[in-house]
């Protein structure tokens, strides 16, 4: 498993310590390394995958087609909070801004909708932890937001510096 790769456009990126990886004409790996996490990361981890299906769970519960996407929704993005693909990895952050959006959501359209009973106010405490719990996982693995958004422009310039003017091939 460890030879396929998908071959994309060259690039260097950059890793959490600074040092640029070039990547090159072998592509990019299915599977993403190994890399170390520490016992308190693999617990954050753990524990914004559990909330997420604590919520996936209540949502399933409800009934109604509303509710049901909302619980797949929630099942989908635990999902890829742990799956140990390249891309996923890579590209973690827009899965924890994404779930923050999610849950944030999902209280905002309960606060509007209602209905108001004592499952609504444990589903949505759960939410709150969970955001409370992917910014921390956001802060400890991409640092500040703004680094971030710099980061990934970037990345952008690069690659379209790479290819080229617009039509220049065409």
């Amino acid at each position: 498993m460890g030879d396929i790769a998908v071959h994309m456009y060259p690039q260097t990126y950059r890793s959490r310590s600074g040092q640029a990886q070039d990547f090159g004409e072998v592509g990019f790996p299915i599977f993403a390394a190994r890399t170390p996490l520490r016992p308190v990361d693999v617990a954050l981890r753990a524990a914004i995958v559990g909330l997420t299906l604590a919520t996936a769970y209540i949502h399933s519960t409800l009934g109604g087609l509303l509710f049901t996407l909302n619980a797949a929704g929630y099942v989908v993005a635990a999902v890829a909070m742990i799956i140990p693909l390249a891309i996923a990895v890579r590209f973690r952050w827009v899965v924890r801004v994404g779930l923050i959006g999610y849950a944030a959501t999902a209280i905002v359209a309960w606060a509007v909708m209602g209905p108001y009973f004592s499952t609504a106010y444990i589903a949505k405490a759960i939410e709150v932890a969970l955001i409370v719990a992917l910014a921390i996982d956001f802060v400890r693995h991409d640092g500040s937001p703004i680094a971030v958004v710099r980061r990934e422009l970037a990345t952008l310039a690069d690659f379209v510096n790479r290819r080229g003017p617009l039509g220049a091939g065409a």
